[in-house]
C-alpha cells in the first residue's frame, strides 16, 4: 500500500516535470520567435509608403494600419509587448511616418515614439513675387490652407506684423513642414529668416552708403534680384544703383516698371508703359520705390551690402546666353553696348531679354522692351 502511494507521488512528479518542460520549452520558443520578430526586416514594404497616426490612436489602430500597408511580422501580442519594451505604449506620437523596405519592427516603433515624422518641404524662390508665394503655398501638399481667403493685410496681421507690406519680407529658401503643418507656419519661418538674414547683412555694411534703413537696403536687394541671375555680377549691378541713388539721378530699371504695372504687364514693356506714372516706375520717379518689388535671397542682401567699387553708372544684358551684363561708366559707352544688344536681337543672335539701367536706345524697336526714356534721363 504504502509502495503503491510511493509510486503515484513519483509519477505526479515526473508529470509536474514534463509539464514544466513543457512550459519552458514553449516560453523558449516564444522568446525565440520574439527576438527574430523585433530584429527582422518587414521586406514586404515599398520604398515611399507611410502610415499615419492620427491624435488619440492607439497600437491596435496602428497595427490594424500596418496590416494593411502589408506588414506581416509578429503576433499583435508581440507587437504590444515590443511597444511596452520600448516605452512606446500610450506614447505614439502624431504624424505620417515613413515605412522603408528592410526597416525592422523595433526601428519603426521607435520612430513613432520619438516623433521621427516624415518632413516635407516648400521651396520659396529668390525672386519670387508675394504673388508667386501665396500661388505655390496654394498648391502645396500636405499643407493645411489657411490664407487663400486672406487679403495680403490680413495675412501680415495674422503673422503678427500688422500693417507691414508683404513683398520682400520672405527669405528664399526651403522650409521643412510636418503633416498637419499650415502655410502660416511656412511663412512665419520665411518671415524670421529675412529678418535676421536683413539684420546680418545690415550690421555688416560698408560704409558710406547711401542707404539710411534696412527697409532701404531690402527695396533694392528685391531690385538687385530681378536685375541680375550671376553671382558675381549682383555686386556689380549693386554698385550701379547706389552710386546712381548717391548722384541723384533716377534707377531706369524695368523691374519696378513691370511691378507697378501689376496685372496689367503682358510680356513686354513698351514706350507708353515707362511714360505712365506709378509709385514703381524709376523711370519718371527718383530714389527707391516705396516697397520691394521681389524676395530677394541673402546674395542679393550682401551685394547692396557690400557692392563692389568702380565708376559704373550703367548696365545692360550682354545677350550672350551667359546671364552676364554689360557696364558702362558713361551714357555713350553705354548706349554703344544697348545698340550691340539689339543688333544681335535683329539678328537672331540674342539670348535672354533686355535688361539693365537706362536700355532705351532706339525708337524703331517698340517689341525690344524699354523704348525712348524721357529727356535726360539716365544722364548725370
Amino acid at each position: 500500500m504504502a509502495k503503491r502511494a510511493k509510486n503515484k507521488k513519483g509519477g505526479f512528479k515526473g508529470l509536474l516535470l514534463i509539464l514544466l518542460l513543457a512550459v519552458l520549452a514553449v516560453a523558449w520558443l516564444a522568446w525565440r520567435h520574439y527576438t527574430v520578430f523585433i530584429a527582422q526586416p518587414m521586406h514586404a514594404l515599398r520604398d515611399g509608403q507611410q502610415v499615419s497616426v492620427g491624435k488619440g490612436s492607439a497600437l491596435p489602430q496602428l497595427l490594424r494600419k500596418l496590416r494593411v500597408a502589408g506588414v506581416e511580422q509578429g503576433f499583435d501580442l508581440e507587437w504590444q509587448v515590443l511597444a511596452r519594451q520600448l516605452g512606446a505604449a500610450g506614447k505614439l506620437q502624431v504624424g505620417d511616418y515613413a515605412l522603408k523596405n528592410g526597416m525592422t519592427p523595433s526601428e519603426l516603433l521607435r520612430n513613432i515614439r520619438d516623433g521621427k515624422v516624415v518632413s516635407y518641404r516648400f521651396t520659396l524662390i529668390d525672386g519670387w513675387n508675394i504673388r508667386d508665394l501665396r500661388k505655390a503655398l496654394a498648391r502645396a501638399e500636405p499643407m493645411k490652407h489657411t490664407i487663400d481667403a486672406m487679403s495680403d493685410a490680413q495675412l501680415m496681421a495674422a503673422l503678427g506684423h500688422a500693417g507691414q507690406h508683404p513683398e520682400g519680407r520672405f527669405l528664399p529658401e526651403t522650409y521643412q513642414y510636418n503633416v498637419g503643418g499650415s502655410d502660416i507656419d511656412v511663412l512665419k519661418q520665411a518671415h524670421a529668416a529675412m529678418d535676421k538674414a536683413l539684420a546680418a547683412a545690415w550690421s555688416s555694411r560698408a560704409q558710406d552708403l547711401p542707404l539710411k534703413t534696412p527697409e532701404e537696403a531690402l527695396i533694392l536687394a528685391s531690385i538687385v534680384e530681378k536685375e541680375s541671375g550671376v553671382a558675381d555680377d549682383r555686386p556689380k549691378v549693386a554698385g550701379v544703383f547706389l552710386r546712381r541713388l548717391g548722384k541723384g539721378m533716377r534707377l531706369e530699371t524695368d523691374p519696378t516698371v513691370i511691378y507697378g504695372m501689376g496685372a496689367a504687364y503682358a510680356g513686354n514693356v513698351r514706350k507708353k508703359d515707362l511714360q505712365t506714372d506709378t509709385p514703381y516706375n524709376t523711370y519718371l520717379r527718383a530714389g527707391l520705390p516705396p516697397t520691394p518689388i521681389s524676395m530677394p535671397g541673402k546674395a542679393a542682401l550682401q551685394a547692396v551690402t557690400h557692392p563692389d567699387g568702380g565708376d559704373a553708372l550703367y548696365f545692360v544684358a550682354s545677350g550672350d546666353g551667359s546671364g552676364r551684363s554689360l557696364f558702362a561708366s558713361t551714357y555713350e559707352a553705354h548706349q554703344a553696348n544697348v545698340r550691340a544688344y539689339l543688333a544681335r536681337y535683329r539678328a537672331g543672335l540674342a539670348k535672354g531679354p533686355l535688361t539693365g539701367t537706362s536700355t532705351a536706345a532706339d525708337e524703331s524697336d517698340p517689341a525690344t522692351s524699354p523704348a525712348p526714356a524721357p529727356a535726360g534721363a539716365g544722364k548725370p
